[in-house]
């Protein structure tokens, strides 16, 4: 067995003894073997099939579906624009979330949230990669500056209207700072079918991105279609993205992290880079989400601000080892 093999392995295996036991997790704490038989029909207690069934599988199966697409979405973004610190919003994909909620909110929800959310992410990325076909920089410069003027000039009609309606404020503030609260089987069908179209797209995109990862030109000169490569990963890199917003809000650092995590356990191959950080992005937002609901119990907090608290050090600690410029 090759190291890769025992690495995808090892990390199947820590996500599925993970997932166990962040399902016995909650106010009414269930062990792993009551879960286990919980879920195959057999119950210690009936309680234990509801509380399971009803409320923490579809949790934490759309925990571990945010934290694929983050995770490839960020190491698509990674890959395209040569980019250690790119992340999925780095073509305004926040912005748009943000935007979006926020308007649903103001407007007494006459869309939903999640699904403003996930619509305004797709609005910015579109403008953004219009704006960039359309410049004469060279394109991906182009995405990148018109991704930072995008999402600045959003955050601040944002800010307007949350000072404008300050009643919603913390309605949005908790939105934008991501978390699963609440979430059932409903938002997991609805989360589903763009995430996994983007991963989908994705994930045959790996020739093109090792390609992409020796410049431009000569990725051209090998015979890629770069515009047609950038639009495919942009794509499915951004429905990813809207798919995991819709369902969590606007959660950091987990696509940012996984990719640097991936490439230094399987190497540069975006074949074993983009599904190791699908898996890594999986098992880090699942621990974030976890503390956000035990360390404070009754109260939740929301799963962003661990994502930071745990990604920011560590994001820290791999530019010291100079793993990020790798």
């Amino acid at each position: 067995m090759t190291r890769t093999a025992s690495i995808f392995i090892g990390l199947t295996a820590l996500l599925l003894i993970g997932s166990l036991l962040s399902l016995g997790m909650g106010a009414v704490s269930i062990s792993p073997s009551e879960t286990l038989a919980a879920l195959s029909g057999n119950p210690v207690k009936a309680s234990h099939a509801t509380i399971l069934w009803d409320f923490r599988v579809a949790r934490v199966l759309l925990v571990l579906l945010c934290g694929s697409a983050l995770a490839s979405a960020g190491s698509a973004f990674q890959g395209l624009f040569r980019n250690p610190l790119a992340d999925p919003y780095i073509v305004g994909a926040s912005g748009g979330a943000a935007l979006g909620a926020t308007l649903a909110v103001v407007f007494h929800r006459a869309v939903p949230i999640g699904v403003a959310g996930f619509l305004g992410a797709l609005g910015a990325v579109l403008v953004v990669y219009a704006i960039a076909e359309a410049s004469n920089f060279g394109s991906v410069v182009s995405l990148l500056l018109a991704g930072a003027a995008m999402s600045t000039m959003l955050s601040a009609i944002v800010s307007l209207l949350l000072l404008l309606s300050d009643e919603v404020l913390h309605e949005i503030f908790s939105w934008l700072m991501g978390g699963f609260s609440g979430r059932s089987w409903s938002h997991l069908t609805q989360a589903s079918v763009a995430a996994f179209l983007g991963i989908a797209i994705i994930l045959p995109m790996s020739r093109a991105l090792d390609a992409l990862s020796a410049g431009e030109s000569s990725a051209e000169a090998l015979g890629l279609d770069l515009r047609r490569a950038r639009l495919l990963i942009v794509i499915g890199a951004s429905l990813s993205t809207a798919a995991a917003v819709s369902a969590s809000g606007i959660i950091g650092f987990v696509g940012l992290i996984a990719p640097h995590l991936a490439r230094r356990l399987v190497g540069a191959s975006h074949a074993v880079v983009i599904p190791a950080s699908m898996l890594l992005g999986s098992i880090l937002l699942l621990v974030a989400d976890d503390l956000a609901r035990t360390i404070a119990a009754p109260l939740e907090l929301p799963v962003g601000v661990f994502t930071a608290l745990l990604g920011g050090p560590f994001f820290l600690f791999l530019l010291r080892k100079g793993v990020a410029s790798s």
